[in-house]
C-alpha cells in the first residue's frame, strides 16, 4: 500500500479538511477533542481506535502547517482524511516527507555558496521539526497500542526519516560554517600580504625621506655638462633606467613575499 508524493499543494488540502468526516464511525471523544483547526501533530487513541493528526510536508516560505487525519480502526483498517489530494495512505504521506527531503539532499551536493546552504538550511528547518513532531505522534500511538505491528513500521519509518532530515540539517550547517572559515581565512591571508606590503614601501619610503627633503630644501640642479646633450635621447633613457630599477625592485620585493607565503 503505496502513493507518491507531491511538492505541491492541493488546493483543497487546506486546514477544514483535516476534520473528522460524517462518515467516519470514530469515537466520540475523538470529534470532541478535534478542534476547527488541525493544532499540533498528535495520536488519540479510544477503544482501539486510532487517530493520528499530522501535517502535510510544509513548502518553503509556509506559516499554516496544513493537517490531514489518518485513521485506524480495531480491525487494522487505515483511512485518510487528505481531500483532492495525491496522498491517500499514511505510507504515501510518509513518502511525500523522503522526496522533500532527498531533493533538499541534492541541492545541498550541489551548494557552492553561502547563499545556497542558507536556502537548503531554511526551507529543511520547517521540514525537520515537522518530521520530529511526526515520530513523537506515532511514538506515542505505538506505546498506546502495543502489538500492531504496521504502527511498529510506520513509527521506525518516521523515525528514519527524522534522522535523516537531522543529518542533513547537521550536514548542511557544517559546510556553511567550514566556508564561512575558509572566506575569513582568505580575508586574513589578504590583510596580512596586505600589511607586509604596505611595511615594505613604508621602508622604502622612509629610506629615501631624508634625502628626497633635502633635495626639495636645497635643490640638486648640479652643473653636470649633459644638459644639451643628446636632448631628449638621454633624458628618456634616463626615465627608461629608472623605470627598470622599479621594475626589477618590485619582482624582488613580491619574490620574497610569495616565498614567504
Amino acid at each position: 500500500m503505496s502513493d507518491s508524493g507531491s511538492q505541491q499543494r492541493s488546493p483543497s488540502d487546506v486546514a477544514a479538511g483535516v476534520l473528522i468526516p460524517a462518515s467516519w464511525e470514530v469515537p466520540a471523544v475523538f470529534r470532541k477533542r478535534l478542534g476547527n483547526q488541525a493544532g499540533r501533530q498528535r495520536a488519540m487513541v479510544s477503544d482501539g481506535h486510532l487517530l493520528l493528526i499530522l501535517h502535510s510536508p510544509p513548502l518553503a516560505d509556509e506559516n499554516e502547517r496544513v493537517g490531514r487525519l489518518f485513521w485506524r480502526q480495531p480491525d487494522g483498517t487505515w483511512k485518510a482524511n487528505c481531500p483532492r489530494s495525491t496522498i491517500k495512505t499514511l505510507q504515501g504521506h510518509l513518502k511525500e516527507f523522503r522526496i522533500r527531503i532527498d531533493e533538499l539532499e541534492r541541492q545541498e551536493d550541489e551548494a557552492k555558496t553561502s547563499n545556497d546552504y542558507f536556502k537548503v538550511i531554511s526551507d529543511l528547518l520547517p521540514l525537520y521539526r515537522s518530521a520530529r513532531n511526526q515520530y513523537q505522534a506515532l511514538q506515542a500511538a505505538r506505546q498506546e497500542i502495543q502489538d500492531a505491528r504496521d504502527v511498529i513500521d510506520l513509527r521506525d519509518e518516521a523515525y528514519e526519516i527524522e534522522r535523516t532530515a537531522e543529518l542533513l540539517n547537521a550536514d548542511a550547517k557544517n559546510a556553511l560554517d567550514f566556508l564561512i572559515v575558509c572566506r575569513a581565512e582568505e580575508q586574513a591571508q589578504v590583510s596580512y600580504h596586505i600589511g607586509v606590503s604596505s611595511h615594505r614601501l613604508n621602508v622604502l619610503v622612509a629610506f629615501f625621506f631624508p634625502i628626497a627633503t633635502l633635495s626639495s630644501i636645497f635643490g640638486t640642479n648640479l652643473l653636470h655638462g649633459y644638459e644639451q646633450r643628446n636632448s631628449p635621447w638621454l633624458f628618456l633613457g634616463m626615465l627608461a633606467t629608472g623605470l627598470l630599477f622599479g621594475l626589477l625592485l618590485m619582482l624582488i620585493i613580491t619574490g620574497k613575499h610569495e616565498r614567504k607565503s
